[in-house]
């Protein structure tokens, strides 16, 4: 896949999921565009946490880590730069050994993302289990 393919594709999506990092709680807004976005591309839960896990997270969260830059939004086009470049590189050893270690990688933003997954689950008129 080419980039100008994956930003067609996930671009989007990424930018919808990216507040899930942010240094505030995502907004009412940002939850719909979220929910929007995830039904657009039709993810299922599972395929869902793999995007957060994998595509996402290894970028983001070494983007939340560092101390230097404004953490109350995103530069989209440098964050889509990071993310597709990663994307790209995401096959074979380096896709397992990102799968290893995504729990790492996802502890900051996991909150954030059960709270999403439990909204998607009430706008797909699922059983959210207590």
């Amino acid at each position: 896949m080419d980039a100008q393919t994956l930003v067609d594709t996930r671009g989007d999506l990424w930018l919808a999921l990216a507040p899930l990092w942010l240094d505030r709680e995502p907004r009412e807004r940002d939850y719909a565009r979220m929910i929007e976005e995830i039904e657009r591309h039709a993810l299922s839960q599972r395929e869902l946490e793999w995007v957060f896990r994998l595509e996402l997270a290894p970028v983001l969260a070494r983007q939340q880590m560092s101390v230097a830059g404004e953490w109350r939004h995103f530069d989209d086009y440098q964050l889509m730069k990071r993310l597709v470049a990663h994307n790209l590189r995401l096959s074979g050893w380096r896709r397992k050994a990102w799968a290893l270690f995504s729990g790492l990688t996802t502890l900051m933003a996991r909150h954030r993302f059960n709270e999403l997954t439990e909204r998607l689950m009430i706008a797909r008129g699922q059983d959210v289990p207590s």
